[in-house]
């Protein structure tokens, strides 16, 4: 889930690696939890399947794929982009044009003349009533809030959001048409989906139910996509289980569309090994978007910016498993950027 006006913490030159919402069905946890385990020691046979099923831009990829961050505020509140291009070789912000929190020179600069990777915040399974196209799009279109049909009912905890049924083909025609194109405007170099998960939820749930054309229709429409964009990176966070590791799209493998996974709270503040087990089955895959590395990052929350021990240990374990940390003070914290001594 991305936390509206949160900011977020993070690490630092050394290397570092937004967000949940309902989880799947208890039946479909279950065998999820099961097999994720067991997925990372057979899922190199399909990550070879995966990765050969999709052709692949040699523009895509991670050149470095650390140290991170993600900050959702704005660049006043960002301070010193200086120092933050020089720092973070990934760095994922809002950039949202309706909201106006980067201009694109802005954006220019944290590039770092093609050194950096700015990815935008973009969320698909919900919709925020702050968002300009809430209320509002152009002629031919409809917005969230006109879209009734679409709407899958309040997000339990977030009063400003509402689920959306990522199938919907009108509510896919004002992410492809409209809201993509804006952020693309801004001179990013790819998305970072959020609340994709919906697509594991199931029917058996008041918070976000989805159903079997709803979960396809997610998938189809990051294919649709990465059609529209062959050249920027695609990092979905959360809904890394096997549905969509073992998905297919228009005939594509769907692992095949993305150039990196991000999955919150996986070692902080409490540990969730059915997420790390999530994350090594992706590695196990083997996908090499544009020649490089699948990026695998966690995003954890440590209290606070000064809890360098507690920063520390998520680092260790994020990296022990070849995974890309980043840590934070909470969910909804403070508007700063932290640079951890390691």
């Amino acid at each position: 889930m991305r936390w509206p006006l949160a900011i977020i913490c993070c690490a630092t030159l050394a290397g570092c690696g937004g967000s949940g919402g309902d989880g799947p069905d208890a039946s479909t946890s279950a065998s999820d939890a099961s097999t994720s385990a067991s997925d990372a020691s057979t899922s190199a046979s399909d990550g070879s399947t995966s990765a050969s099923d999709g052709a692949t831009s040699s523009a895509r990829g991670f050149p470095t794929g650390s140290p991170w961050v993600s900050f959702y505020g704005t660049a006043q509140q960002m301070g010193d982009l200086a120092r933050v291009a020089a720092t973070f070789r990934v760095i994922n912000i809002d950039a949202d044009p309706g909201a106006g929190n980067f201009t694109p020179a802005q954006i220019t600069q944290l590039r770092a003349g093609g050194t950096n990777r700015v990815i935008s915040y973009f969320n698909l399974g919900s919709c925020e009533n702050y968002r300009s196209y809430w209320s509002s799009a152009p002629a031919g279109l409809r917005s969230c809030s006109a879209n009734t049909a679409a709407q899958r009912g309040a997000y339990d905890g977030y009063p400003d959001e509402v689920w959306m049924n990522v199938g919907d083909a009108d509510y896919q025609r004002l992410l492809l048409e409209h809201v993509a194109p804006r952020l693309v405007a801004q001179g990013i170099d790819g998305f970072f989906f959020d609340n994709l998960e919906i697509v594991e939820h199931g029917t058996s749930t008041t918070n976000g139910p989805c159903d079997a054309a709803c979960a396809q229709g997610g998938l189809d429409l990051i294919r649709r996509l990465r059609e529209k964009y062959p050249d920027l990176l695609f990092v979905m966070q959360n809904a890394t289980g096997a549905f969509t590791r073992q998905g297919r799209t228009g005939g594509v493998a769907y692992p095949a569309l993305l150039d990196g996974v991000s999955h919150e709270e996986v070692y902080a503040p409490s540990p969730d090994t059915d997420a790390e087990a999530e994350l090594v089955a992706w590695g196990a895959l083997g996908l090499r978007p544009g020649g490089r590395a699948f990026w695998i990052a966690t995003e954890d929350y440590v209290g606070s910016c000064g809890a360098s021990s507690a920063a520390r240990a998520v680092y260790d374990k994020s990296r022990a498993r070849g995974f890309q940390p980043y840590a934070t003070d909470a969910s909804g914290g403070q508007l700063t950027v932290c640079y951890w001594p390691f």
